[in-house]
């Protein structure tokens, strides 16, 4: 049973290596550029739902901007077009952990170390940034009414930071960070990680939005670039940051 048990988890890995080295083949392949908005007619249902990830944006935001970041092409797995790497090898022992990426306002969900889902996120605005730290998920709700304004409704709610309230959820992405320091969410994506999520998932949140710079991914030389990250690091200066302290692990995508 054991030697059942390890060829197994063997071929599981070979197979996760294959797949992750088709999905960067894929990916380096792929070019972005700039075009006009209007009019949105011109693409079809399904690339105007990869538009709205592509540029942190919901249906309603996305005629909003004058200009998009657009593929070159279209006939790839959404997963293809991801930001973040295809496999981190440090979580390819935990069943599910989410990162989110604060300078591309990113997500991505992965399991054994590989890339399952991603989407757009609207993190912290201008003075209510959210904290860069280890956290986990913690409880979740259908529907949530904030307790700092009850007008504010949070569909798919799942609570990753009991002490602030910080949580996942669907809510306006205008493509930019503009929450009070939740993790805004696609409708679609939210209530993905409701179901997928479970209590005591690992969430990294990393890094800090510049908001003194133009949004990095409406430059099409930085999706060739990749996303890197740097090393942990507590504010001592040695690892193993605690929830809601600095954490900024590396990661990098090569295309």
């Amino acid at each position: 049973m054991q030697r059942w048990q390890t060829t197994r988890h063997g071929y599981a890995k070979a197979t996760v290596f294959a797949f992750t080295v088709l999905l960067a083949a894929q990916a380096s392949n792929i070019t972005y550029h700039v075009e006009t908005t209007q009019p949105l007619s011109r693409f079809r249902p399904d690339q105007r739902s990869l538009l709205q990830k592509l540029n942190r944006v919901d249906a309603a935001h996305l005629a909003a901007w004058n200009r998009l970041i657009v593929p070159g092409r279209w006939d790839l797995e959404e997963l293809a077009y991801s930001p973040l790497p295809a496999f981190i090898d440090r979580f390819s022992e935990e069943p599910k952990t989410v990162v989110v990426h604060l300078p591309a306002q990113v997500f991505g969900a992965y399991e054994l170390g590989t890339l399952v889902r991603w989407g757009p996120v609207s993190s912290g605005g201008p003075g209510r940034s959210t904290p860069a730290g280890r956290y986990q998920l913690n409880w979740h709700a259908r529907v949530r009414i904030s307790s700092v304004d009850d007008s504010w409704v949070m569909p798919w709610y799942f609570n990753f930071d009991d002490n602030e309230g910080y949580g996942f959820h669907q809510y306006s992405l205008p493509g930019r960070p503009a929450s009070h320091g939740c993790v805004r969410l696609l409708e679609r994506d939210a209530k993905w990680l409701f179901y997928w999520g479970q209590p005591g998932t690992p969430v990294t949140v990393c890094g800090r939005y510049d908001f003194s710079r133009p949004r990095p991914w409406m430059q099409p030389a930085w999706w060739s670039r990749g996303v890197t990250f740097p090393e942990p690091v507590s504010p001592t200066g040695e690892g193993g940051a605690e929830a809601g302290e600095p954490f900024h692990p590396e990661f990098t995508v090569y295309r």
